[in-house]
């Protein structure tokens, strides 16, 4: 009789219903980003051989996979799944570590991922319009500017001889 090894859909099943903070994409999305971490970081080393990265570097790796993926609305899909920062990256990755989907090496910390970078900060304001002139709205009067106020002038009357 063989033992089966459970599909990464029963397994997130157990992961969800053990800690429901974070939606099965938040994982998914995570399982992608680390593949093109992983991918990118191999390209830049020589041998091009994937290795093990640090927390470090998935958050970074997963920022611009959420800005390629989602641009936009990248923000609101993470926060739909649940993950507003840094920190719910960490503990995405952990859940995933106690439950077999990954591994880590023993310096690895849920501290690596605190406060790499603000969510507003990178995946909002580069979206935002640049403020210009033109972009503002209009100034009201200085409290000391003279404002003259020009009335119309009557209508002259028709003479009817």
């Amino acid at each position: 009789m063989s033992m089966e090894k459970p599909t990464l859909d029963v397994v997130l099943d157990t992961v969800i219903a053990a800690d429901p903070r974070y939606a099965r994409g938040a994982y998914l999305f995570l399982r992608e980003g680390l593949d093109f971490t992983q991918q990118r970081i191999a390209k830049g080393e020589r041998g091009g051989a994937l290795r093990h990265i640090s927390g470090q570097e998935l958050l970074l790796g997963l920022r611009d996979h959420a800005l390629d993926q989602f641009g936009p609305m990248a923000l609101m899909v993470l926060n739909e799944w649940g993950v507003r920062r840094c920190e719910d990256f960490g503990e995405v990755v952990f859940n995933m570590v106690d439950h077999e989907l990954l591994a880590k090496t023993e310096t690895d910390s849920r501290e690596d991922f605190k406060g790499c970078y603000d969510f507003d900060d990178v995946f909002r304001k580069p979206f935002l319009p640049a403020l210009t002139k033109a972009s503002l709205p209009p100034r009201p009067p200085r409290a000391d500017a003279r404002v003259r106020i020009q009335m119309p002038s009557k209508p002259k009357s028709e003479d009817k001889n």
